[in-house]
């Protein structure tokens, strides 16, 4: 199985064509939020499960602010972040995810890539393929695949 996770578009779909056009065979769609107005773009193009969550600037969006889902045997925690200070720490949304007994947890909000790997806990955020804030300023996306054992890999990937 194979999982894109993105993050912060804000309604600028450009990279988002360019990474499908590489990824034709994606089973899973997380958006962890500011789609801003592209849920309807993400439903046209994605024939397969999302899992779509409210950012900040998602204003009136009726999308959930949370959502907690399987891939495999593993518990998944999404959310846009901001809600847990993640622009300060990571250590509040690492906690609420063991709180909530997530062996995966991943959040956007800072347009920043951030991959951390625990014993019990992975967290993770993709960055931004639309306005990227890290050094060199190249859009970002994840590719999280679940193997034929049942185990996830993780998988940093930057527009080129």
């Amino acid at each position: 199985m194979k999982v894109l996770v993105i993050s912060d578009t804000h309604g600028n779909h450009r990279n988002l064509d360019k990474i499908l056009e590489q990824n034709q065979d994606i089973d899973m769609l997380v958006h962890l939020g500011d789609v801003e107005g592209g849920e309807d773009y993400l439903n046209a193009v994605f024939d397969c499960e999302k899992h779509i969550v409210r950012g900040n600037n998602d204003f009136f969006s009726e999308l959930p602010k949370e959502e907690e889902f399987y891939i495999g045997k593993y518990r998944i925690f999404i959310t846009h972040g901001h809600g847990y200070y993640v622009s300060l720490d990571p250590e509040h949304i690492k906690e609420e995810g063991r709180a909530r007994r997530a062996d995966v947890v991943m959040f956007g909000h800072t347009h920043r890539p951030y991959l951390d790997k625990e014993e019990d806990i992975v967290v993770l955020n993709p960055g931004s393929l639309s306005y990227p804030r890290q050094e060199g300023r190249k859009g970002s996306y994840m590719i999280v695949e679940l193997d034929c054992e049942g185990n996830l890999h993780f998988r940093q990937c930057f527009l080129e």
